[in-house]
């Protein structure tokens, strides 16, 4: 990993990637979303602060285990005068995000036993699909794999329910 002098307090888009070992795409997207912030030079070259390398390991960090931007967001949002994370502030969020987890734990455990179910299908039209259906939530009213509809008629994506 490349080490970047002291005396340098801000880091290029490069540097940034070189040593979080995130893409430089990735460090866009998140600027784009809020998650870290750049100033920008004469010649419109981002500059990080270099507290942005703890920041983006937060975020990584989180990611892996399955946390949504968003609520990584909200909780960077949420850290007094949007400071850096500390490691008591990691303590604190992955205890909230705890149960999240557990329940996305549970749903994957569910998935996994009842794979099998669909396997010889193909096509994921049985009774009571546990891929396209996990709660089979229209189980009692309908069989097969059906598109599901959005409240007010339209297919998800925005499209009109087309009925077939």
């Amino acid at each position: 990993m490349p080490q970047i002098p002291e005396k340098i307090h801000e880091l290029t888009v490069g540097q940034l990637a070189a040593r979080s070992g995130a893409a430089v795409s990735a460090l866009h997207f998140y600027e784009s979303k809020g998650l870290i912030s750049s100033r920008r030079t004469p010649g419109n070259q981002r500059r990080y602060t270099r507290d942005t390398l703890r920041r983006v390991a937060f975020i990584r960090a989180a990611q892996r285990v399955g946390i949504p931007l968003a609520t990584i967001r909200g909780a960077l949002a949420e850290l007094p005068e949007e400071r850096t994370p500390t490691r008591d502030d990691w303590a604190h969020l992955s205890e909230a995000w705890r149960s999240e987890l557990d329940e996305r734990i549970k749903q994957l455990n569910r998935l996994r036993d009842h794979l099998t179910d669909c396997i010889g299908c193909g096509c994921l039209s049985l009774d009571t699909c546990v891929l396209s259906n996990p709660d089979d939530v229209s189980g009692d009213r309908l069989t097969g794999s059906r598109l599901m509809t959005e409240p007010g008629g339209t297919r998800r994506g925005g499209r009109p329910e087309v009925e077939g």
